[in-house]
């Protein structure tokens, strides 16, 4: 489907047993997957970081089929940040911070008349377990699902790895991911309704996923990561999410 400045593509994808929407709003824009309403338990027991597990009933929302790429970046922003720039225009971005993660979905939103954010970390583990209770985004073990570093000593394109259940590939490894959230110690008080937490003072931010320098344990599904929302390093990234409703 066309509309007038801007391009809409909408396809069915296959997504384990179910269908799912792709939506793709300009040439160089991500592709975005339709995730169904739903709820499932986030976290995990054992770390005070995860725990308590709790339930969450989200609304459904697109999320990026990849991480967000250096060329999609580039036709947004301009310029290309990455420290990895010989890796290529499908290489995810890196080297951003939080505030420049959120400027990148504001421009896109300019850009297409639509909404584009950050995930919050509920819509963030929702969209990696797919429907699922993995220890990776797609599998209960890192090597088919995601680039870390006691192996890979640098980023990769992106899509090489097996996807998940809903077709979202590297949500494990290759870069960590912004999401919208404050860093907290624990989930105790968090939203339960897939929203992103934003109380208290807020020093940090949290990243999701792991990344290709990091060891594969921190590329689990439940892993949460706070740093502080103006830091850039070579293995901080994004993927974006788009309202649907």
């Amino acid at each position: 489907m066309r509309t007038t400045g801007l391009c809409t593509l909408l396809a069915i994808v296959g997504l384990g047993s179910a269908q799912a929407a792709s939506i793709k709003d300009c040439e160089d824009c991500p592709e975005m997957v339709v995730i169904p309403a739903g709820s499932f338990t986030m976290g995990a027991a054992g770390q005070p970081k995860t725990s308590p597990p709790h339930a969450v009933a989200l609304r459904s929302f697109a999320i990026g089929r990849h991480e967000v790429t250096q060329g999609q970046w580039q036709a947004v922003m301009g310029a290309n940040p990455s420290r990895f720039a010989e890796c290529g225009p499908e290489c995810p971005v890196e080297n951003i911070s939080w505030h420049d993660a959120r400027e990148f979905a504001r421009r896109l939103s300019a850009r297409t008349g639509k909404t584009y954010r950050l995930p919050s970390e509920a819509e963030w583990e929702y969209a990696c377990r797919a429907g699922g209770g993995n220890d990776f985004c797609g599998g209960d073990s890192a090597e088919p699902v995601a680039w870390y570093g006691n192996e890979y000593g640098n980023p990769h394109p992106v899509g090489r790895k097996q996807a998940n259940a809903w077709g979202l590939h590297d949500m494990s490894g290759n870069v960590w991911e912004w999401t919208q959230d404050c860093s907290h110690a624990s989930y105790a008080g968090a939203p339960a309704d897939g929203s992103a937490w934003e109380t208290g003072e807020c020093a940090s931010r949290i990243l999701r996923g792991g990344s290709w320098l990091s060891g594969p344990q921190y590329s689990r599904a439940t892993l949460r990561f706070g740093f502080k929302p103006g830091f850039r390093a070579g293995d901080f990234g994004l993927r974006v999410v788009r309202d649907v409703e």
